[in-house]
């Protein structure tokens, strides 16, 4: 069984950019009818497919599995909602952890994450000067949501 356990932060400023190269990210969410989501991401020329439970304070449960290219292609295509999340996403290793920073694009563009995946709940992490307001409990800026409510749409 696997488990996601995550923070997320709005980034204040841009000295972040020197310290990584983004990556394209396409992804798109699968309805479902309870708290559960099925997510179809394309990072470069790999498909995958995402299942994750509700959330519970900081952590869920979580399964992703490689799919077929032309298979993730025609599941964004043809089963997610729209729009489909477009980011460029930044891998930062600092200290014991990576944060990930998401730099969105279309109908979010001018929002950017930061994500830290930890061990336990409890874990220390050191914030760097360029993170700003925890957003970990704020369901609005969950990519799911940001689907059915994006970025430029918020007041």
């Amino acid at each position: 069984m696997a488990q996601e356990i995550e923070r997320k932060f709005l980034v204040q400023h841009e000295t972040w950019r020197t310290l990584a190269e983004g990556r394209y990210y396409c992804q798109g969410y699968i309805p479902t009818q309870g708290k559960q989501t099925v997510r179809v991401r394309i990072i470069g020329e790999q498909g995958y497919l995402t299942l994750k439970g509700p959330t519970a304070g900081l952590s869920r449960l979580e399964f992703e599995y490689d799919i077929p290219l032309v298979d993730a292609q025609t599941m964004l295509r043809e089963l997610c909602q729209t729009p489909l999340i477009e980011k460029y996403r930044y891998r930062i290793p600092l200290d014991d952890v990576v944060w990930e920073v998401d730099d969105f694009l279309g109908e979010n563009q001018g929002l950017i994450l930061a994500e830290v995946e930890l061990t336990h709940a409890e874990q220390r992490v050191v914030v760097p000067s360029w993170i700003g307001e925890e957003v970990t409990g704020d369901p609005r800026y969950y990519n799911s949501n940001l689907v059915k409510h994006p970025f430029k749409d918020w007041s």
